[in-house]
């Protein structure tokens, strides 16, 4: 059977309701595979947790993760690449044996991300990412093992992220080609509550190299050129920049270094700045107006300056209005509580390299309840993101996932109204030739 194909039943005038009932019996199918796996998936999560790494060093994830789905029974049913275009990247995929051939199957994207902050480890939860993405990857392989009749041309893909907190490993995983065959990818990232979208915001980072002359600052201070003065004029030019800014834009920094020694005219300064905005429309309109006020310091201090962006920017996420209804249908099947679609839209605005997966491929990045009001990048969420608690509300999750991807599997006017949604998106960013 074919994806978009009707479900394998007959009976004239019920047999839709038939292929409904069948529907809702694979998707309890995929529940009660996660719930199977919850001990080995609980240890997982928590061997992710217990030895935070940071971006692009997740070494020990990387294996933990590979090992999971190379142990996964019945042995040997996922074809696992480790380092995966990345060293610490990787991609496990799954095809139903027995299937019908088609020259291209559906394929679906599970994504992990795995990397965790300086100093407070996993204070965004990402061994909960990774947990969700292998969860609903499994579910959604028990309920195909499941069905009736020849299975779908479908591959499950789970795909190892690395370094979203800091460099964009799914950026550098686009630009090898690692999303070029995908129909739809699911992710989940924790929060203090049940959100099928929150608007991510664009992201564009730079770090300001100021460089003047040494003196004595005692002696002959006129000898010298003050770094630290530029840094601290940039700051502040910035800061009475602020009150033309869109209420939607942010600019925040420091001033990473500004000297060595009090009696020593600073020859050297440097700052790091992170400016956002709704799209990637409006990004450069905001850093413009930011790199005028570097600009501007380096000429009032007569020192030079060097601006340098990141090696990539985050752009916002694209909303899929069709595909996160279908989650949300799911999930209060389960019992989750979803804000509402005003509190939705108008959410916090965060950024994360997820929006560049949504301008080549149709995708979902839903945020869920942990069981605790803790704020992510904090210590308190890192021992939440730890907790047993937060096991039942990251599977509960999984489960939404699994389900959400089975209805793109079997309902073909979903998936089509997914396609259109991103398409429409795409045209209203002025992105379409990105995914084509």
């Amino acid at each position: 059977m074919r994806p978009g194909e009707e479900l394998p039943v007959e009976g004239g005038a019920c047999a839709s309701v038939c292929e409904l009932e069948l529907l809702e019996l694979l998707k309890l199918r995929a529940a009660e595979r996660i719930d199977e796996a919850a001990e080995r998936l609980g240890a997982l999560s928590r061997a992710i947790w217990s030895e935070p790494e940071l971006a692009y060093e997740e070494h020990r994830a990387h294996d933990v993760l590979t090992r999971f789905f190379e142990r996964e029974p019945p042995a040997a049913s996922w074809v696992v690449q480790p380092h995966y275009q990345l060293a610490t990247a990787f991609r496990a995929e799954w095809e139903p044996p027995g299937g019908r051939a088609a020259p291209r199957p559906l394929q679906l994207g599970f994504l992990c991300e795995y990397d965790a902050l300086p100093g407070i480890g996993h204070a965004c939860g990402h061994n909960l990412i990774a947990e969700v993405g292998a969860a609903a990857a499994l579910g959604v392989k028990g309920a195909l093992e499941g069905l009736p009749g020849p299975p779908p041309p479908v591959k499950v893909v789970v795909l190892g992220t690395p370094a979203e907190e800091d460099g964009g490993g799914k950026i550098d995983l686009i630009e090898a080609g690692a999303f070029k065959n995908f129909d739809v990818v699911f992710m989940a990232h924790p929060s203090q509550e049940n959100a099928a979208y929150l608007p991510g915001v664009a992201e564009h980072d730079v770090i300001v190299k100021y460089y003047g002359k040494a003196s004595h600052a005692a002696a002959y201070p006129w000898e010298g050129v003050n770094a630290l003065d530029a840094a601290v004029l940039a700051y502040n030019n910035l800061s009475v920049l602020r009150q033309q800014l869109k209420p939607t834009w942010r600019v925040h920094g420091i001033i990473k270094s500004g000297g060595v020694k009090p009696n020593i005219i600073p020859s050297y300064s440097e700052l790091i700045y992170y400016f956002r905005a709704p799209s990637m429309k409006e990004l450069p309109v905001l850093t413009k107006k930011a790199e005028d006020c570097f600009r501007a310091a380096a000429l009032a201090t007569g020192c030079t300056v060097e601006i340098k962006g990141g090696a990539h920017d985050y752009y916002n996420v694209l909303p899929n209005k069709s595909l996160w209804k279908a989650y949300i249908e799911n999930g209060k099947k389960l019992g989750i509580e979803f804000i509402s679609e005003d509190a939705m839209l108008n959410g916090p605005l965060g950024s994360t390299d997820f929006g560049n997966v949504t301008f080549v491929v149709p995708g979902i990045h839903p945020y869920f309840y942990i069981g605790s009001n803790a704020l992510n990048h904090t210590e308190q969420y890192t021992e939440a993101a730890g907790s047993q608690e937060a096991q039942f509300y990251t599977l509960r999750t999984a489960k939404a996932l699994a389900m959400t991807a089975l209805d793109v599997i079997f309902k073909p006017e979903l998936l089509e109204r997914i396609k259109e949604d991103f398409k429409l998106k795409l045209q209203e960013e002025e992105f379409l030739n990105t995914a084509e």
